[in-house]
């Protein structure tokens, strides 16, 4: 038998003790060993709760337990998880987590510890949920290179993009909305202006290119300036608008970013709507795959964690590598990467849109879209945003929106 911890008994920790509870003889079966969940830490207090039986306020007790082998932690905030996870695997008890600011933060140097105490420090459920795609990253696919690595990492954002794009509905009213469903916290700034899917991105990429990407060093655009006017180019595009995280590897360098995109048909992103998440990655043997599922929710990112807590077990006295080196990998300029960009000017630049658009590589002004009055619009070649800006300057035109193309 194998005695594992819960720490947080919010939404995810519930969870988590929801699938151990009901779903144990499974989950024993596939950890090869009977799974006993002997503590569950809270400040708060349960009354009636099954869980009070194996309620417990302070850490110590379960970091000085010698029958406690996993912990797994779903409190969020760097602190106190940061302390409690190196305690526990200076110990030797394994790990693993949901927490994206904790991972995102000091997740290389607490593999680095794991290794040094033959334990093991897991964090499937931190990005995307539900989705798998930590494990496949750092087990399946490990004969690439990646080069890119694109996601509709936030649901809140993707939820709301979704119903404006297909309600015709302003984004303050479609936000009110996602707050009203419970889809978005009441201070939304996380969600809405990218830093969550900033966080996530930045773990993808330190796997993907095995160096440290600092969250703090990621350029960041939200969604609050999306318009109606900017759904009416995509549908004439045949595009969607989604909130991209993006790491691309190009002339040796790693570009990593969070912004809107135009995002076409055929592109696998295209149709993931709603509160789903989906990432793509390329690699340079495998080319593109996809992994698409529930991004957040109670059980399934409880169902990943969970997950974790049985490879713990599978792999007790045994480490599990993850390339992920604590130094920093020095970004390249996102301004410099060249993209294709859908750029709105002001009526009365109409007549310098066309020698615009030909100098930055495009092929012309875009027909306005039905009921589009008062600007004009074209879509430029493969060029970088301080090439677009400077030639906007030089021509004294006054732009209402880029939006990036991806494709």
């Amino acid at each position: 038998m194998v005695s594992v911890a819960v720490l947080g008994y919010g939404t995810v920790g519930s969870g988590v003790v929801q699938i151990l509870t009901e779903n144990n003889s499974h989950v024993s079966r596939r950890s090869g060993d009977a799974v006993n969940l002997k503590y569950v830490l809270d400040l708060r207090e349960f009354p009636g709760d099954p869980v009070e039986k194996v309620l417990v306020h302070d850490f110590q007790t379960i970091v000085n337990d010698p029958e406690i082998r996993v912990i797994a932690e779903a409190m969020g905030g760097i602190e106190p998880a940061y302390t409690f996870a190196k305690q526990a695997l200076e110990k030797g008890i394994s790990f693993c987590t949901s927490n994206k600011e904790l991972v995102e933060a000091k997740g290389a140097e607490l593999i680095r510890l794991a290794a040094e105490n033959n334990a093991n420090f897991f964090f499937e459920a931190s990005v995307g949920g539900g989705i798998p795609i930590i494990r496949p990253m750092i087990e399946c696919l490990t004969a690439d290179h990646f080069d890119e690595i694109s996601g509709i990492l936030n649901g809140t954002t993707n939820y709301i993009l979704t119903k404006m794009d297909k309600e015709g509905l302003p984004f303050d009213e479609v936000l009110k909305d996602a707050q009203d469903k419970g889809y978005a916290e009441r201070n939304p700034e996380a969600d809405v202006e990218g830093h969550d899917a900033g966080r996530k991105i930045a773990i993808l990429a330190s796997l993907a290119f095995e160096k440290q990407v600092n969250f703090a060093d990621l350029p960041m655009e939200g969604i609050t300036k999306i318009d109606e006017t900017a759904f009416a180019y995509a549908k004439a595009l045949s595009a969607s608008i989604k909130l991209l995280g993006t790491a691309r590897r190009k002339d040796g360098k790693v570009y990593a970013m969070v912004a809107p995109f135009l995002v076409p048909e055929g592109d696998p992103l295209y149709a993931v709507d709603g509160v789903y998440n989906a990432i793509k990655l390329h690699g340079d043997m495998l080319e593109n795959v996809m992994f698409y599922g529930q991004g957040a929710g109670k059980l399934a990112t409880a169902s990943a964690v969970v997950s974790d807590i049985e490879d713990c077990i599978r792999r007790l006295g045994q480490h599990r590598d993850i390339l992920w080196d604590p130094e920093p990998r020095v970004l390249g300029d996102a301004e410099e990467y060249p993209f294709r960009y859908l750029v709105r000017l002001e009526e009365k630049d109409a007549g310098k849109a066309a020698g615009l658009a030909t100098a930055l590589g495009g092929e012309g002004v875009l027909d306005a879209p039905a009921g589009v009055t008062g600007e004009t619009a074209f879509i430029t070649g493969p060029v970088s945003r301080k090439e677009l800006t400077k030639a906007a300057e030089e021509a004294d035109v006054t732009v209402i929106q880029t939006l990036r193309l991806n494709w």
